[in-house]
């Protein structure tokens, strides 16, 4: 009887463990075709429909790969990386990834190597490898980045392997502390001209290993197309006369704007007095808005202008034929003048005198005050005389 017990009760274990597993399984299926241990994590093919990093994996991990998945690390799926305090390797490659955030990778002070290549990165933030102490291998190969500032690897104290191959990279400032042993720079559209001229200094001072160097060329200019960036003609006589040119230009353009700055904070009011005397600052208005109001002014008056001498051209060339002259005492005199001598040119009647006419001038224009204002009509008194 107790070998029959013993069997029962291992089959009932065995029958737990399988609800159990069959459980996980349905309720994470995500995570169940994954290879899971104690220390490692690996989801690669089996995991390709991943577009989130799942949230039930051991804290302990020290290993994880999402290759060939849809992940594109936002916000939660960071914020799941951070808890993995111990990882020491991670692989996104293969994922569509577009942009590398500040402080991506934050808490991973662990980590070693970091793979997030053959993605679609085009900007790479300035702090997002931040946090990174110890990793040593960064591989950003066959994405879109285009530039990549000068300060991005700073905090990358123990990097030694950089790969930024098959990119969009046609410069790449570099400083002279940056201390690798291997890095990768073939297949980007490198322009051999004054900005690529640190990055040149930099590979043939330090003792870095730049692999395949040979397809490692120039594309532009055409006459250095094919040459080695590390050794294609690069005259820094050259680039520093540039340089000084175009300080002096940056240099000359600042003065101006520091003096239209100067003057229009003299030409504006700073401040108003108020009721109780205090003085309030007041807003500069910007330069643009000046020259556009008076643009506006200009446009608007000239149209205004031409408008009015189009429509109104007898206004307009009454406004400028007019003229006036004040009447003078003398004129009535010189009409009287003009008019005896019209008069005297008229042949002169027998049984008149020269007086005549001006006597008859003055008894027509003699005015008198006791008339009605009505005309006399000698045929009217005659034809009512008769008819009566």
């Amino acid at each position: 009887m107790l070998p029959l017990r013993s069997n029962r009760k291992a089959l009932n274990m065995k029958l737990s463990w399988l609800v159990i597993w069959a459980g996980t399984l349905f309720l994470n299926p995500v995570t169940a075709d994954c290879n899971i241990t104690s220390q490692t994590v690996i989801c690669e093919e089996s995991g390709k429909n991943l577009s989130n990093i799942p949230t039930n994996l051991f804290r302990n991990i020290t290993k994880i790969t999402f290759k060939n998945n849809k992940i594109t690390l936002k916000d939660s799926d960071k914020e799941i990386l951070q808890s993995f305090i111990n990882l020491t390797e991670l692989y996104l490659n293969e994922n569509m990834i577009t942009v590398l955030y500040n402080n991506s990778f934050c808490n991973l002070t662990k980590l070693i190597i970091l793979d997030i290549s053959n993605n679609h990165i085009s900007t790479v933030h300035k702090a997002a490898f931040a946090g990174l102490n110890q990793l040593s291998v960064l591989n950003l190969s066959y994405n879109m980045i285009t530039q990549l500032g000068s300060d991005v690897f700073t905090s990358l104290k123990s990097l030694t392997v950089l790969s930024l191959q098959c990119n969009f990279l046609k410069s790449f400032h570099i400083k002279s502390s940056f201390k690798l042993i291997k890095i990768v720079l073939a297949g980007n559209p490198w322009t051999c001209s004054c900005d690529l001229l640190d990055l040149q200094i930099w590979l043939t001072a330090s003792n870095v290993t730049m692999e395949n160097e040979n397809n490692t060329t120039c594309t532009f200019p055409n006459n250095k197309e094919k040459f080695s960036i590390k050794t294609a003609a690069i005259q820094s006589a050259d680039c520093n006369i540039e340089k000084a040119s175009l300080e002096n230009t940056v240099t000359s353009t600042s003065a101006i704007k520091l003096k239209s700055i100067a003057l229009l904070t003299a030409l504006t009011p700073n401040n108003i007095t108020g009721n109780n005397g205090t003085h309030a600052e007041l807003p500069l208005l910007g330069k643009s808005w000046t020259f556009l109001a008076g643009v506006l002014g200009f446009v608007l008056s000239t149209t205004l202008l031409i408008f009015t001498a189009i429509k109104c051209p007898t206004w307009y060339r009454y406004l400028i034929s007019y003229s006036h002259r004040r009447l003078e005492e003398n004129d009535s005199e010189m009409f009287e003048q003009e008019f005896s001598a019209d008069m005297n040119s008229f042949p002169t009647v027998s049984g008149t005198n020269n007086e005549d006419p001006i006597v008859i001038f003055e008894k027509i224009h003699a005015f008198v005050p006791g008339e009605d204002g009505f005309i006399e009509d000698k045929y009217i008194d005659s034809y009512v005389t008769e008819g009566s």
